[in-house]
């Protein structure tokens, strides 16, 4: 694919406003796909039944449980297995399965372009199947469409967008005394001191995990380089930017200055997302910066669900220069090289009905694809709703020209945690990974 060709394939965050002002991401990798149906009298008459394999990563669970189940009592001569992986981990055994031809028929695939399991990657090395005849297809907002399709075809499913921003733990504010949230970098400083003056970690991060490192940056990014400069990416594409001469380089300084002011948890490169995500809901941290399609996750872990919220983390000192990060979910897609192509792509065509869609994204907090008067959104989301109009841009990676770059800002921000690499060295390290 041409440096052109990325241009023309990526969205511009002009459309992108547009988009959104029209709306108010081991053991499972290793299952191979099932390589031819099989006939068996399970359901009662004799009728051949077709087994499909699904593999996919923690938070697509809580909505494939539900879709599954219904999928099933639609379909008796469809069995589908489902099973998760962590991200990490699907990066690397399910891509090598995918290049090998033994993928699962349906696995999870990340949208736009910057990482081994994004749609573009995958697509381009003929290993999606085109899923442009569906008519959910024909409803994705112009905006996403880079998202979801390569060369105007559309490669993968999503149930629609989510946002990075701070999950919390409001009986811990409250017990601290912490009224609102900040709106602003100087009082979310103020906050996080706070808290640790009352004795609770104030952020709890779990760099042990590759991906969640990546999510403060992400956080602040929306505010150091595209408040000033939404074109960013349209220049870095040409060659006329470079995360060493922008905004990133605040971003990562204030990443730094969290940690230097003593505001995470001891060790959070020894420090897992799930036990990120215990140390929020059992309230022994008062928040973490996550994604909102896992807020489920940190319910589910607290004894009391409402007891947790989100709001977006202010990444500058002008409340009215503070953007934020909104992304289209991680979604999935059909192996082209599956035998049950048709069946796997009848189970995408049922995920696209507007019912469907709107089950989908309420079970991981996320703003449905498209909308009827049955979509809803998540109470903790909505003090995000106002910064959507034209003040949200896309999840950094998923504009990067080739999934080089992810995994050494996974890399890097690690290393900057453990004071093994300077802000310079890290964001050459990026600069380069960008440009190969």
């Amino acid at each position: 694919m041409t440096m052109t060709d990325l241009r023309n394939a990526r969205m511009s965050r002009a459309q992108f406003f547009r988009m959104m002002g029209g709306l108010a991401a081991a053991a499972a990798a290793t299952t191979a796909c099932s390589t031819r149906p099989q006939t068996t009298a399970s359901t009662g008459d004799g009728q051949a039944v077709t087994e499909l394999k699904f593999v996919g990563v923690a938070d697509q669970k809580a909505p494939m449980d539900g879709l599954l189940t219904a999928y099933q009592q639609a379909q008796p001569s469809v069995r589908l297995t489902a099973s998760y992986a962590p991200t990490d981990q699907v990066q690397t055994s399910l891509r090598t399965q995918l290049g090998a031809g033994n993928a699962p028929d349906l696995h999870v695939v990340y949208p736009g372009s910057g990482s081994a399991m994004s749609m573009s990657q995958i697509a381009e090395a003929g290993l999606l199947a085109d899923l442009s005849a569906q008519a959910w297809a024909a409803t994705i907002p112009t905006g996403f469409k880079p998202a979801f399709q390569l060369d105007g075809k559309t490669y993968m499913y999503s149930a629609g967008s989510s946002v990075i921003g701070a999950v919390y733990n409001k009986k811990v504010f409250e017990q601290a005394g912490v009224q609102e949230p900040p709106a602003t970098w100087s009082e979310f400083l103020a906050l996080c001191g706070k808290l640790k003056k009352a004795g609770v970690t104030p952020i709890a991060l779990g760099a042990q995990t590759p991906w969640v490192t990546q999510l403060i940056t992400y956080a602040l990014v929306p505010s150091t380089v595209y408040a000033k400069d939404p074109t960013f990416d349209d220049k870095q594409l040409a060659g006329q930017a470079s995360f060493a001469e922008s905004g990133w380089r605040q971003a990562m300084e204030m990443y730094l200055e969290l940690q230097k002011r003593g505001f995470f948890n001891d060790n959070p490169n020894g420090t897992t997302f799930e036990q990120q995500t215990s140390m929020v809901a059992t309230g022994k941290a008062a928040m973490a910066i996550q994604v909102s399609a896992v807020l489920p996750d940190f319910r589910k872990a607290a004894s009391a669900p409402d007891d947790l919220s989100m709001f977006p983390v202010p990444g500058a000192d002008d409340a009215a220069s503070v953007w934020i990060p909104a992304g289209v979910v991680v979604g999935l897609g059909v192996s082209a090289k599956s035998r049950n192509v048709e069946q796997a792509k009848a189970f995408v065509d049922f995920l696209g009905r507007q019912e469907n869609i709107n089950a989908w994204a309420k079970a991981i907090a996320a703003i449905p694809l498209t909308q009827d008067a049955g979509s809803t959104v998540d109470p903790a989301v909505r003090s995000f709703l106002p910064f959507t109009k034209d003040r949200a841009v896309p999840f950094m990676d998923q504009r990067w020209p080739n999934a080089e770059v992810q995994p050494v800002h996974f890399a890097v921000v690690q290393e900057l945690l453990a004071g093994k690499a300077t802000v310079d060295e890290a964001l050459k390290k990026m600069d380069e990974a960008y440009r190969k």
